[in-house]
């Protein structure tokens, strides 16, 4: 009898502790999906956090660089798992391809990635000095082609209108190739002049191809129209010439609207221009809450307009709408 009812007390502790879990478990993720909106700078309506990608519970994302969304799926560079993870469009973590190596399909740094027209993935490995070329379900098809080999610390990747633009972080300059491999122009080279990068994160470009492209040790986005020729600074001072408030930019896009997003890795924000480069708003701060990052580094916009954060250190990816 008496052990009859310690396997009754025994059996209603594990019923409450499931319970308990259980509450606690809808709490947590209520707090993690819970909106949070940006405060507004001056003027222009802010994105709304919507959701987080942190990867599966047996391989979370550590350190992600660069993401993309290419049809239905969000792929993600993960630099310190040497891999990309991707997602479905409700955030569950699908599949995974990659791992630590410099043969066909392996990675070192994985950073920039960029889908095709035909849903093939870009994917820029810093360290080996090559661009990878995956099926949108991860198989290894090719190297790209770089004709002239001009390519050696491949950065940021952004592929429109059948061009494929490369910062090279090495080499100091963006580089824009046809689709097969040859070399279409270069911009840049070391410096701080106009039209001079050290150090360029990332590339993305706009409905009248003009290029944008984050100058990042210089605290700056340089903007160039489609035959390479420089058009303008922003550097987060009223006209661009001012003293620079960036610190270390990285990702930078565009939206459908012309609005130019910039990630300011240092102080863990994001800015928001207007196409003629009027500062709109600021998301984030240093936080680990839904609308904070801590060294962010990657950004996507995508055809809806959702922006997609790449969050290093929080070791997550954050979509606002």
């Amino acid at each position: 009898m008496k052990k009859r009812t310690v396997y009754l007390i025994m059996g209603s502790i594990v019923a409450l502790s499931v319970a308990l879990f259980a509450v606690v478990s809808i709490f947590h993720l209520e707090n993690r999906l819970k909106p949070a909106v940006a405060k507004v700078a001056s003027g222009g309506g802010p994105k709304v956090f919507s959701n987080s990608l942190y990867g599966d519970f047996n391989q979370p994302l550590k350190k992600p660089m660069d993401v993309t969304k290419v049809d239905h799926n969000i792929y993600v560079t993960d630099a310190n798992s040497q891999q990309v993870q991707v997602f479905d469009e409700s955030g569950s973590s699908v599949f995974k391809f990659g791992k630590l190596g410099t043969n066909e399909g392996e990675f070192q740094f994985p950073y920039g990635i960029a889908g095709d027209e035909n849903g093939n993935i870009y994917v820029a490995d810093m360290n080996n000095g090559n661009i990878s070329i995956f099926t949108s379900k991860g198989k290894f098809v090719k190297y790209f082609d770089d004709k002239d080999k001009v390519l050696k610390a491949p950065g940021g990747l952004r592929i429109y209108n059948q061009k494929l633009y490369v910062t090279d972080i090495k080499e100091n300059k963006l580089f824009i190739f046809d689709l097969k491999g040859k070399k279409l122009m270069e911009i840049g080279g070391p410096g701080d002049k106009e039209g001079k990068f050290i150090a360029p994160n990332a590339v993305a470009v706009d409905f009248d191809n003009n290029i944008y492209v984050t100058d990042s040790a210089n605290n700056r986005v340089e903007i160039f129209d489609k035959n390479g020729k420089f058009l303008k600074t922003i550097n987060g001072s009223k006209d661009g010439k001012g003293s620079a408030t960036f610190l270390n930019p990285r990702g930078v896009a565009v939206d459908s609207k012309g609005n130019i997003y910039v990630v300011n890795n240092l102080s863990h924000t994001v800015y928001a221009f207007n196409s003629t480069g009027k500062e709109l708003y600021q998301l984030g701060g240093m936080g680990t809450e839904n609308d904070k990052f801590y060294l962010p580094n990657g950004l996507f916009i995508d055809d809806s307009d959702t922006m997609y954060v790449t969050d290093t250190v929080n070791q997550r990816v954050s979509i606002f709408r």
